[in-house]
């Protein structure tokens, strides 16, 4: 008898835990939902609220007859030499009731040996180009463990609708080209990301940040909300110098017409925002973090960078000075032994077919 012929008859009486691959099968076999109607949420567990988004979502998409299965596994293969696989936090209790608070049918919890059996595996997946930049660059094989456990529990899981945040937007990009290049039959869902009352990106590492620590963390986010500011102000400023008359010719002729609007930082940004009207600004939007950043370094104790890299979400590559589009502001630093990473979504050019 399986675990769940014992259950209750409900559709979705929760099983606690499925440790096992088996009794996954009988999950599914027993509550699975009808096609287009199975999601998967994956964690690592250490569940916060961000988590409980990501649960709430799938639910919301797949219905109350659908099954949404929330894994939860901390994956070696995406650990390198000397970060934090035995520190990383266990919390299998408060997972489960925050998971079927939040809409789980149930939660695989495997062991490493039942998702490795007979050790880690020796076929793996890559990356490729995109998994050895920014996250790649400073973890190396990091994506390639990822993508290899990924890829398994979705085999495993077998759903239609997969649900993970942004805030790991390098993560999300390489499990979507994965998906899209190897043909796996799922919807990959991007969740935005969930900050916390004073902006500081959740996630489970926050917990191992002192008071002191916590406080220089957050500019992190600011150093993200100062760039975003100042993309906007750039459109707007541009926006309404392209729309006086006369300014519909070349760059100076733009900003000799900002200075004429008679602000005081119209005409501080004149030449900046002229060229922005021209197609550039995206290294304005660098510098407004950057500035953020910088300060941040002199702090006590100190917020040490990794990485600011302004890129395009295709390929995650750095974008030019004359880029439109959409665009992915990504930052990474170390605040005391914590490796944290934050990002925000940015759309160059937006007010431009308006105003023109």
């Amino acid at each position: 008898m399986s675990l769940f012929d014992r259950k209750s008859t409900g559709r979705h009486a929760p099983a606690e835990l499925v440790p096992t691959v088996e009794d996954l099968a009988d999950a599914r076999a027993h509550f699975g939902g009808k096609p287009g109607c199975n999601a998967v949420v994956m964690t690592m567990g250490a569940l916060h609220e961000g988590h409980a988004t990501l649960i709430r979502a799938a639910r919301e998409r797949v219905g109350q007859d659908g099954f949404v299965v929330v894994t939860v596994f901390v994956n070696p293969l995406q650990f390198g030499a000397g970060e934090d696989l035995d520190r990383y936090p266990r919390t299998l209790d408060a997972d489960l009731e925050l998971a079927f608070a939040n809409g789980a049918s149930v939660v695989f919890a495997p062991s490493a040996d039942e998702v490795y059996p007979g050790g880690q595996p020796q076929v793996r997946i890559t990356a490729g180009p995109m998994g050895d930049l920014l996250e790649g660059a400073s973890r190396p094989g990091h994506f390639d463990g990822v993508l290899t456990v990924v890829a398994k529990l979705l085999h495993l899981t077998r759903p239609d609708l997969a649900f993970f945040g942004q805030k790991d937007a390098q993560q999300l990009a390489v499990i979507r080209r994965m998906a899209r290049d190897l043909n796996f039959p799922v919807e990959i869902v991007g969740v935005p990301t969930v900050r916390e009352t004073d902006g500081l990106a959740l996630s489970s590492r926050n917990r191992y940040l002192s008071d002191r620590e916590r406080h220089t963390a957050l500019a992190l986010s600011r150093a993200l909300f100062a760039a975003r500011d100042r993309l906007a102000a750039q459109e707007a400023l541009h926006a309404r110098a392209v729309a006086l008359p006369g300014a519909q010719g070349r760059a100076e002729t733009r900003a000799e017409a900002l200075s004429r609007l008679g602000e005081a930082r119209a005409a501080a940004d004149a030449h900046a925002v002229a060229q922005a009207a021209e197609g550039g600004g995206a290294e304005a939007v660098r510098a407004a973090a950057r500035a953020v950043l910088d300060e941040a370094a002199k702090a006590d104790p100190p917020l040490v960078l990794d990485y600011l890299a302004l890129i395009d979400p295709a390929g995650f590559t750095e974008v030019e000075d004359g880029h439109r589009g959409e665009a992915i502001l990504a930052v990474a630093a170390r605040v005391g032994t914590t490796r944290l990473i934050d990002n925000i979504p940015l759309t160059f050019g937006a007010t431009q077919g308006a105003a023109t």
